[in-house]
């Protein structure tokens, strides 16, 4: 592959804050904090609204390095990011990441992705951080832009 890794965008993910969403993701993780659920217990908070759990939102990138790297993310990948806002209710948020650093070594391939999640409603940076996982030296990693 000609192009260089450096500056290659990920794949989108992306998915709309719905109460049944949250209302699902709470029996699966067993987190019922009533933040994310009862609209007058969250209408008191400094947040004054039901919001989307953080875990849920940062699922976001972690699908989307998933879909650039398949096993190589899951088995190698970490990630160190920074909770910045919220996502309410019909908020469309979206994951966005970028390959910023490419190390060669001679049994793998360091990849450093800058990565976020985005609240496609205001363009408010939900969360910011980094991604870096290991590659086989012959995988260059995604084919798209």
């Amino acid at each position: 592959m000609s192009e260089p890794a450096e500056n290659r965008t990920l794949p989108v993910a992306a998915l709309t804050i719905t109460q049944e969403r949250l209302n699902a993701y709470a029996a699966a993780a067993g987190d019922f904090n009533p933040l994310h659920w009862d609209a007058d217990f969250a209408a008191a908070t400094q947040f004054g609204g039901v919001i989307a759990h953080g875990m849920l939102t940062l699922a976001l990138v972690s699908r989307m390095l998933a879909a650039a790297y398949g096993r190589a993310w899951l088995e190698t990948g970490s990630l160190r990011v920074r909770f910045k806002g919220a996502a309410y209710l019909g908020d469309l948020v979206e994951s966005r990441g970028r390959v910023t650093r490419q190390e060669e070594y001679p049994d793998h391939r360091l990849v450093v992705c800058s990565v976020a999640v985005v609240n496609r409603n205001s363009e408010q940076e939900l969360i910011t951080g980094t991604a870096t996982l290991r590659l086989p030296p012959d995988n260059r990693g995604p084919a798209v832009d």
